[in-house]
């Protein structure tokens, strides 16, 4: 007579946790790309739909990085982009995908403010609107950020490989 093995209750919960950690990191993440997104839509009490990439265009080109071309377009799609990532990062679709579009972004984001940082620009971050400068707590929430992204798509990756090779 076989007998199979039934996981007890402690084993089944430790093995829940990696994808709980999942789940929160990419909501938090998501939310926070959503708030980014909204910060550059919505200011000064209004909705800008039709506006908002001229003041953006300004904070991009204060970091003197680009070409006025790559400005412009870069001004009028980011906000989109942050807004569609941060649902598909809530949502869970496409999250190796989407965690790893975010994780590139953030270090995007990181070396041009560190580049402004290092040249002294006296110059405004625009990540959440253009009320803050670049300086060392914009580096720091930033690259926490950047961390977070890199442990939402490692974790994606390693949670979807071990999907596919769970034995049936």
């Amino acid at each position: 007579m076989a007998t199979t093995a039934i996981p007890s209750e402690a084993s089944s919960r430790s093995c829940a946790w990696p994808g709980v950690l999942l789940a929160v990191g990419r909501i938090v993440l998501g939310s926070i790309f959503i708030i980014a997104a909204y910060t550059k839509l919505h200011f000064d009490g209004a909705w800008h739909f039709g506006d908002y990439h001229f003041f953006f265009a300004m904070a991009i080109d204060s970091y003197k990085m680009l070409p006025t071309s790559m400005v412009q377009w870069m001004a009028r799609f980011l906000p989109w982009g942050e807004l569609g990532l941060g649902l598909l990062l809530i949502s869970g679709y496409g999250l190796r995908w989407s965690g790893l579009a975010a994780t590139a972004l953030m270090a995007v984001f990181i070396y041009a403010m560190t580049h402004a940082y290092i040249l002294k620009l006296e110059i405004m971050c625009g990540c959440f609107g253009n009320n803050e400068k670049v300086g060392p707590l914009t580096l720091i929430r930033d690259s926490s950020l950047l961390v977070l992204a890199l442990a939402v798509t490692i974790g994606a990756f390693v949670l979807e490989n071990r999907r596919d090779t769970a034995p049936s």
